[in-house]
């Protein structure tokens, strides 16, 4: 423990590209957990879970809350990354661990806010617009909307100096950091020069195909292989192999027999 403490006495910046893409396995990983949790009920009762599919959600949240935040300080997808929080307000250059009323108040607004949202036409509608609780829709929606603008101009700072990627880390003061220093990444371009260059060729193809007329191509190639050079430019028998046709002389567009002699 003492030697994770030294290395982490200079703390390395995370990429931005990094804080964001644990946020999008966190996002695929509660998709997964709620997917499993929805086909456990599949033979039972059609919408069973739909009127109290807000709270179960929430409940599978705070599982993965306590878990991962709570007791490891990172969610998964930052454990994949090697990433973790840290608790900012803290002096020093030394890590130190989110604090007891953090991880609650960070549960508060990951979990709470998203329950509020998806709960919140269930709990004002069909309210008299003179009462307390029509009235504090309002003030539900104003602060809503305070918190997204908040949101946005955090992730516009957080895009110029890569810290704090959410507003309620921002608010609550945890930064997110690496577990362990971070070695010189090796990156190698072979695949990725292999992938740009079948998508190049497949774009192309897909452009070039339907500008083909593979009908007359196969006309063309099959005059060929077929014995037409025996016969006289006005023989008849000649629009058999659609090189003309036999009424106007053009170049036949739906070639057929007449059957006669």
């Amino acid at each position: 423990m003492d030697s994770m403490e030294d290395h982490l006495d200079t703390l390395t910046p995370v990429l931005r590209i990094s804080q964001l893409d644990a946020f999008e396995l966190d996002r695929a990983l509660e998709q997964l957990i709620w997917s499993q949790f929805a086909q456990c009920f599949q033979c039972f009762k059609p919408g069973l879970l739909t009127n109290f599919e807000p709270e179960l959600r929430a409940f599978l949240q705070f599982l993965l809350w306590r878990f991962t935040i709570y007791s490891q300080n990172a969610t998964v997808g930052q454990a994949l990354l090697n990433i973790r929080y840290k608790n900012d307000l803290s002096q020093g250059q030394k890590y130190k661990p989110m604090s007891k009323r953090q991880k609650l108040w960070y549960a508060l607004f990951a979990i709470g806010g998203k329950w509020l949202q998806e709960r919140a036409h269930d709990l004002f509608s069909n309210r008299s617009p003179e009462s307390v609780i029509h009235k504090f829709k309002y003030s539900i929606t104003f602060i809503t909307g305070l918190l997204r603008v908040a949101g946005l101009l955090n992730f516009l700072i957080f895009l110029q100096r890569g810290r704090f990627a959410t507003f309620p880390e921002r608010l609550l003061g945890i930064r997110a950091v690496f577990c362990r220093p971070q070695g010189v990444r090796q990156v190698g371009f072979e695949y990725m020069n292999r992938e740009l260059l079948w998508h190049g060729f497949a774009e192309f193809l897909i452009f070039l195909l339907p500008l083909i007329n593979t009908r007359k191509l196969k006309v063309v190639v099959s005059s060929w292989f077929l014995p037409v050079g025996h016969l006289h430019h006005n023989d008849g028998t000649l629009s058999i192999h659609c090189k003309e046709c036999a009424i106007c002389g053009d170049w036949p567009t739906m070639p057929h027999i007449i059957g006669c002699s």
